[in-house]
């Protein structure tokens, strides 16, 4: 058997580079402890209430530099991450950063502030290509915990 891993970044991309990244971090062990999906009726759509481990992971992820949309879900969280250069040319983050940096960051700074590794050792990226894409991201987040509900939650394993 193969004990190479599978490679899930884009060969001979520069994750560094301006651009729109669409990415997902599961817990690990898959053990809900972010959040729980709360009020689903007939008229009422679910909505995410966090855990005090979801709290600490929501105070980080609006400290993302570039963050743009996220959710957090019982399991597992999705992120819309836009690198660009500010009006001086410079990165939004203090330097260069690649999406893995700032993500390995934020998951360094959750098992420090929280005592315990919450999150798996990887996490899965999409390149956003267009409008039409970011589109598509921005309501599967949106919809993120009505899936749930239905159980109709997919995302890459």
């Amino acid at each position: 058997m193969d004990s190479k891993r599978k490679r899930i970044r884009l060969a001979n991309y520069d994750y560094s580079s301006c651009g729109l990244y669409f990415i997902t971090i599961c817990t690990k062990d898959r053990k809900c402890i972010l959040s729980r999906i709360v009020g689903q009726d007939a008229y009422i759509l679910p909505k995410v209430e966090l855990t005090d481990i979801g709290k600490t992971v929501e105070k980080h992820i609006k400290l993302i530099p570039g963050i743009d949309s996220y959710v957090i879900m019982p399991n597992h969280i999705h992120l819309i991450i836009i690198k660009s250069k500010s009006k001086d040319g410079k990165m939004w983050a203090s330097c260069p950063t690649s999406i893995s940096c700032d993500i390995r960051s934020f998951k360094t700074v959750i098992t420090k502030n929280v005592g315990v590794s919450v999150f798996q050792p990887r996490f899965f990226d999409h390149i956003i290509r267009n409008e039409q894409d970011y589109i598509a991201h921005l309501e599967y987040i949106d919809e993120n915990p009505q899936k749930w509900v239905e159980g109709k939650d997919e995302y890459i394993d």
